[in-house]
């Protein structure tokens, strides 16, 4: 296959959540299906992303609990955090999906290319001198940590997520460039690891796309952990130094650290691969599609943080098999966006499905909302929890939004994402039977309480 072969059903450029998705949809669906990716399927997700920065939060919940173990009358110290010790679990957690990744891949029989693959026309794709030509392409290849205009990340003081996670030290103390979803997370992982750290960020609230009670709920988690923030202000500059870093707000306050940690969101890998010239419309990098992820140019698909939805792996894999049975003609149902369920993995998580109170009055409905907080819940309070379970409601209605925060609450918000796609009401979910005692409850008895029949909750 030296010259490349075609035509296939499906040419995938980029092997990451999107990418790999549509081909495990698509074979199974008896399409023929070449995936080209430069580095390894799993992408940014498994390699760089959610799998590895959910180990080090993993590894920093365990330091957390040996530090606070005397609090549950258990006699446990921390004698500290072994670097090289908390690489070698996460790698290996990295290679051991990587190889059921591959395994799988290989079982669907598609054909996997490994090179740099460049759109050489609306149904052509070039690796090298090989040219694999298909009825229908998909750009699926991802993106980058980004910068500021001027700001110079060097990988040794002035780091990217990227760097952050092969870092072979505990920073004594950090600035975090970046109160997002991923700035937050490692402030949290290296506050658990010993660090003093700062998060800076231009807008008012950390975690800005989320409800503003849950945002903070979080910053006044984080002042009791001691994780120092300021907020609404912009960055001015950094200079380093021999020890490592000056940070300068536009305020005039300055800060200095050992490193300075970029996380001012990820930015499309679109340019240079041939994308425009096949005329497939870019705008700021990122490709537009329609809500079957089809591009200007027919037969051309674009799926995953290459186009501007939801930067979540869980979005590129659904986009993956959208696209997939679009090609294969079975009708998909678009996306729903704001049914997606979004998770921070911090000390405490937040996690949320549907809109915000604030959307949800910007869109004309009449809301009403109901907190619940986690001092009433059983479980919240023997993991020594603080947060709160919010429900957004239409009156007399379906619910709108689910905003949590607490340890924990990622795994909650899966049934908060059945209430919100399903549109059901509070009244609907109030007969249903949560057990006791689990954190579950919480979200229970909000629906219980908008429902008019509370029962743990001080009126």
């Amino acid at each position: 296959m030296a010259d490349g072969s075609g035509p296939f059903d499906i040419v995938i450029l980029g092997g990451g959540s999107g990418g790999y998705a549509c081909a495990l949809r698509a074979a199974e669906l008896g399409l023929n299906v070449v995936l080209i990716e430069k580095d390894k399927v799993g992408g940014t997700c498994l390699h760089r992303g959610c799998i590895p920065t959910k180990a080090l939060l993993h590894a920093a919940e365990l330091a957390d609990q040996a530090r606070e173990g005397e609090a549950f009358g258990v006699r446990t110290k921390l004698e500290g955090i072994d670097v090289p010790g908390v690489h070698s679990y996460k790698d290996k957690v990295v290679s051991g999906l990587y190889k059921g990744l591959a395994g799988l891949i290989k079982s669907k029989k598609i054909t996997v290319v490994e090179g740099e693959g460049r759109l050489s026309g609306p149904n052509r794709v070039t690796v090298g001198d090989q040219v694999f030509e298909g009825r229908n392409v998909v750009l699926a290849t991802g993106s980058v940590p980004k910068s500021l205009p001027g700001l110079d990340i060097d990988g040794d003081k002035v780091i990217s997520s990227e760097h952050a996670l092969v870092l072979d030290r505990v920073p004594s103390s950090v600035v975090v460039l970046g109160g997002g979803v991923i700035g937050v997370e490692f402030a949290s992982v290296w506050r658990s690891f010993g660090a003093e750290v700062t998060i800076v960020e231009a807008l008012p609230h950390l975690l800005p796309l989320e409800d503003e009670s849950n945002s903070k709920l979080l910053e006044r988690a984080f002042r009791r952990r001691g994780i120092k923030y300021e907020l609404g202000v912009r960055f001015e500059s950094v200079k380093t130094t021999d020890t490592g870093v000056v940070v300068t707000l536009e305020n005039g306050k300055t800060l200095d650290a050992e490193l300075m940690l970029v996380a001012v969101g990820r930015g499309p890998v679109s340019a240079g691969l041939g994308y425009e010239e096949a005329g497939v419309a870019v705008d700021r990098g990122y490709v537009p599609v329609n809500e079957y992820c089809q591009t200007n140019v027919p037969g051309v698909y674009a799926v995953g943080d290459l186009i501007p939805t939801l930067q979540l792996a869980h979005v590129g894999f659904a986009e993956g098999i959208l696209v997939a049975e679009h090609i294969a003609g079975l009708n998909p149902v678009p996306i729903d966006y704001d049914g997606v369920p979004r998770i921070t993995y911090s000390e405490p998580e937040v996690a949320s499905v549907g809109v915000s109170t604030a959307v949800a009055r910007e869109r004309g409905h009449d809301v009403v909302e109901l907190t619940y907080n986690l001092a009433g819940n059983g479980r919240s309070k023997i993991l020594q929890t603080q947060g709160e379970v919010k429900v957004v409601s239409e009156r007399d209605g379906r619910v709108l939004g689910v905003h949590m925060v607490g340890s924990r609450v990622g795994e909650l918000i899966a049934e908060a994402q059945l209430i919100f796609n399903w549109e059901a009401t509070p009244t609907d979910v109030a007969q249903l039977i949560h057990p006791h005692p689990t954190q579950s409850e919480a979200l229970g008895e909000a629906m219980l309480a908008l429902a008019g029949k509370p029962l743990h909750v001080h009126n």
